[in-house]
Formats: C-alpha cells, sequence, structure tokens
C-alpha cells in the first residue's frame, strides 16, 4: 500500500513562473497554460506576458515571461513531477543551467510555506525568485500583496531592491 503524502488530495494553492525563449514563445506559454489546466491544475489569475533579455547570458534569444496562481489538489512533489513533464512535452530537453528552451516552468510559492525537498533538488520559494524582475513585476501584476515565505518581505520591498536597469528592461507586451 502506498503512503499518502500529507498534502495530496487537499487544496493546495501555487505561483508558478512560466517562460520561452524557443520557437513560438508567446504559443509556447499559451501552450504551457493549457496544459497546466488539463493537468489538475486550475489557474485562477495570470499575469500579462513581459518581454525580458535572456538571463544571465544576454546572448541567448530573449524570453516572454509570465507568472500564474494555481489551485490544484496536487502535492508539492506531484505538481513538481506534472510540470517536468509538461516542459518535456512541450519539447524541453536536458541542456546545461539557463541555456534557451521552449518551456520553463518554476514553483515561486506553494501555500506560503517554505520547502527543500532534496530528493528532487527542489527548494520553495524558489532561490533566486528575489533577483529576478521577469518574476517580481508579473507576481506584482496579480498580487500586490504577496509576502516572501522565507524573508517576510512583501512583493513591493522586493521590486524596490532591483536595480533601476531590471526595472526598465522589462516590457508588458
Amino acid at each position: 500500500m502506498k503512503k499518502q503524502d500529507t498534502l495530496e488530495n487537499q487544496v493546495n494553492y501555487a505561483y508558478l513562473a512560466i517562460g520561452s525563449n524557443l520557437g513560438k514563445k508567446i504559443f509556447n506559454l499559451i501552450k504551457t497554460k493549457f496544459k497546466l489546466a488539463t493537468s489538475g491544475i486550475h489557474i485562477i489569475k495570470s499575469s500579462g506576458f513581459y518581454f525580458t533579455k535572456s538571463w544571465p547570458n544576454p546572448n541567448f534569444p530573449d524570453f516572454i515571461n509570465a507568472v500564474l496562481f494555481v489551485r490544484t489538489n496536487l502535492s508539492l512533489t506531484n505538481l513538481f513531477k506534472q510540470i517536468k513533464l509538461i516542459e518535456k512535452s512541450l519539447g524541453r530537453v536536458k541542456t546545461k543551467k539557463n541555456y534557451p528552451r521552449t518551456c520553463d516552468i518554476d514553483i515561486i510559492d506553494f501555500n506560503g510555506k517554505c520547502y527543500n525537498l532534496k530528493n528532487i533538488n527542489l527548494i520553495v520559494p524558489h532561490a533566486r525568485m528575489e533577483k529576478r524582475n521577469f518574476v517580481l513585476l508579473p507576481l506584482y501584476e496579480i498580487n500586490k500583496n504577496w509576502t516572501h515565505p522565507k524573508t517576510k518581505k512583501n512583493i513591493v520591498n522586493l521590486l524596490s531592491n532591483l536595480k533601476g536597469d531590471d526595472i526598465r528592461s522589462i516590457k508588458l507586451i
């Protein structure tokens, strides 16, 4: 008999950052949202699409990014596994870290708590989200009252810590 995960079958809320910098980027994100929605992940709210330079290598193709607020009965582990399946189904292949990809989905927040799941190499909230304009601005768009589960800083404070160039370089499309 399989041991049931304590978060399985209860309602969970998460913020997901999605992005693409290969192929038909906007189409890839629309397809990502569709695949999430048909995988037991209900999208409650979505930011607009944001154009950003590729990070950390600006010579790679530019990104289109968005943030989603979702509800699911999936546990954090199963949400992570489902996201990996969706990325693969949309053509993501294993390459070097931060290389171009058709689909990237990161779990930014899960139930407003901190997690470190070493068995699947997952840290939530996402470890570098505080420095990423392509996460913070779309997140602010959908929840102006969001607070970082670990640092307890609100989204306005996190945005004010970004460099001016980071704010000016992102564009809502």
